[in-house]
């Protein structure tokens, strides 16, 4: 039986991260590299420090990949580019996302004000760009031996907006934004099963994240979270540990919720 340090090493691995200049995307980034895993950093802009600094700190290659993923001949060339540069591909997260404070017109506003452009530019960027970089990336994950795929899904993939929490704030919760991501987390179950058993897939769906929201809506959170509590970034390192890692190599098709237990009321 191995050790848990020899089953959460990821030394001589790949990963391809998108969205991994965000602030949930950069702790995963931090994540694989502790674990030894070399790093493509995808999003639109990649600040050149984040990479040196993932090399310089945990001494794995880390490497910028600059694309839109609302362009599909982009994303393929993409992941077809990381193939050929590392020589491998073991682990996809996909974790780009438009998010409830992104600034997007007809987006964190009430549902009568919601745009049905926006909506589709969500499902774009957060499902159908999800889709496409599987697809591409399925041939190099099965191939590796260790293949596995962690979706970044959301609370609101499987409930519903507690709307008193928002009450006098201009703080939104668009609905393109939980269709995507409840999408994306059947999406995830589906492709377990059609990618198995060479490759795992599997995702994480955080809570609400502390980030600056308004006063009256922290404390109501607080109040109804029973870990009394936002999530911070670090509290999504040790699932996507888990999930990357041999130490979840019998764990695929799961959501986990990754919520201070708001979802067990």
């Amino acid at each position: 039986m191995r050790k848990l340090s020899e089953l959460l090493d990821l030394s001589g691995r790949v990963a391809l991260v998108t969205g991994g200049a965000g602030h949930i995307g950069r702790a995963i980034c931090e994540t694989l590299a502790e674990q030894g895993c070399a790093l493509a950093v995808l999003d639109r802009a990649v600040p050149e420090a984040l990479c040196t600094d993932l090399a310089d700190r945990f001494g794995v290659r880390a490497e910028a990949v600059v694309v839109d993923l609302a362009d599909e001949t982009a994303v393929r060339a993409a992941v077809a580019d990381v193939v050929e540069r590392f020589g491998r591909l073991d682990i996809l997260v996909n974790n780009a996302a438009f998010v409830g404070t992104s600034d997007l017109q007809g987006w964190a506003t009430s549902f009568a004000e919601q745009s049905a452009e926006t909506w589709r530019r969500a499902i774009e960027v957060n499902l159908t760009a999800a889709f496409v970089l599987c697809q591409a990336a399925a041939p190099a994950l099965a191939a590796s031996g260790h293949g596995s795929i962690v979706n970044i899904g959301s609370i609101y993939g499987v409930a519903g907006p507690d709307w008193r929490l928002y009450e006098g704030t201009a703080m939104g919760n668009p609905a393109a934004y939980a269709a995507s991501k409840g999408g994306l987390i059947q999406f995830t179950r589906w492709l377990s099963t059609t990618l198995a058993p060479a490759v795992r897939v599997n995702a994480v769906s955080p809570g609400g994240v502390e980030r600056g929201q308004a006063a009256e809506f922290l404390a109501r959170y607080e109040a109804r979270a029973p870990l009394g509590r936002m999530a911070v970034e670090e509290d999504f390192k040790g699932v996507v540990a888990l999930l990357a890692s041999d130490a979840g190599a019998y764990i695929t098709g799961q959501n986990i919720l990754v919520d201070g237990g708001w979802s067990a009321w």
